[in-house]
């Protein structure tokens, strides 16, 4: 928790614009604005930082009750295809009835993520085996290769519906005023609840399916009721800032590494670790570009490496 204060904080002082820590506070508070540092930090940091703050909570969440879910320490929201399907359906909303609300969007975007969650356990529980680890990957990355195919069509075809869609779709905080955050925020607090209230029942899952029923937990309503709050929080997080990889991927694998794998524990700890990280990405791209570098390349260079070596160690065993 401390750790994300300082993050929150230097989201709000750092960026291409030098602006002193003694203006942050007065710019946080002041609507007005009382000068050109707190004008800034009011009306362009503070809107970007707290987007983070949800979105990263969003993601880390989603991540972690995808491997829960799924007992597979390579689920993730951006790789089983999750953030590429609820983009799919936002771009073809926007194409097809040329709407710039972000309701509708979150909409859109939440029968996307339902519909690639679905198509994925679909294709890799397909065959002997079922739905394996290694399977629920490649059937992820397929799926999300069509989705992102699909998507650059729809927006090939039209080009003039899409000036700002650009930097949507890499993954972005910038450029979101209030009322997005204000959009989104419901479905995000919604998502949440419903995940810190599954963390018993994930952990009689995770023991398996008979083991589970001998606790009391039901494992088919526990899978519902899981995917129903992976839903409420990749649709709204991708609805608001783009499809941003790899950080529900990293977040779930950090905090196991080192609390252990009770999720009454890594669930609360990556609801507080990736706004840090999101944050962090999102500070990085703001300085170490002569203009600005999307929090969505910064994230996937981070993360495509930690998926590397979690691929090398052989951690696709099931949880």
């Amino acid at each position: 928790m401390a750790l994300l204060l300082l993050t929150i904080v230097a989201s709000l002082a750092i960026g291409a614009e030098h602006v002193p820590f003694r203006a942050v506070l007065p710019g946080v508070l002041s609507p007005d604005g009382g000068s050109r540092d707190e004008l800034i930090v009011h009306e362009l940091r503070l809107p970007r930082t707290l987007l983070g703050v949800a979105v990263g909570m969003a993601l880390g969440l989603a991540g972690s009750v995808m491997q829960a879910l799924t007992r597979n320490p390579l689920a993730e929201p951006g790789l089983l295809g999750v953030n590429g399907g609820a983009a799919l359906a936002v771009v073809v909303v926007i194409g097809t009835f040329r709407v710039d609300e972000v309701l509708v969007y979150v909409w859109a975007a939440f029968a996307g993520a339902a519909g690639a969650a679905a198509l994925v356990y679909l294709i890799g529980a397909r065959g002997r085996g079922g739905a394996s680890p290694a399977r629920l990957v490649l059937a992820g990355a397929a799926v999300n290769a069509a989705f992102s195919a699909m998507t650059a069509g729809v927006m090939l075809f039209t080009p003039h519906n899409f000036s700002g869609f650009r930097f949507w779709q890499v993954g972005s905080l910038g450029g979101r005023d209030m009322a997005v955050l204000l959009r989104v925020l419901p479905f995000v607090a919604a998502g949440t609840v419903l995940a810190l209230l599954l963390a018993r029942p994930l952990n009689a899952l995770g023991l398996g399916d008979d083991a589970g029923r001998a606790l009391g937990s039901s494992p088919g309503r526990t899978r519902a009721l899981g995917a129903l709050a992976v839903v409420l929080l990749c649709g709204a997080a991708t609805a608001a800032a783009g499809p941003i990889t790899f950080l529900g991927l990293a977040v779930p694998f950090i905090v196991r590494a080192v609390v252990g794998p009770d999720q009454r524990i890594v669930l609360p700890c990556s609801l507080l670790l990736a706004p840090v990280l999101l944050l962090g990405a999102d500070i990085a791209g703001r300085v170490i570009a002569p203009g600005e570098l999307e929090t969505g390349i910064v994230t996937a260079f981070l993360g495509a490496p930690l998926f590397a070596v979690m691929v090398r160690r052989g951690r696709t065993r099931e949880l």
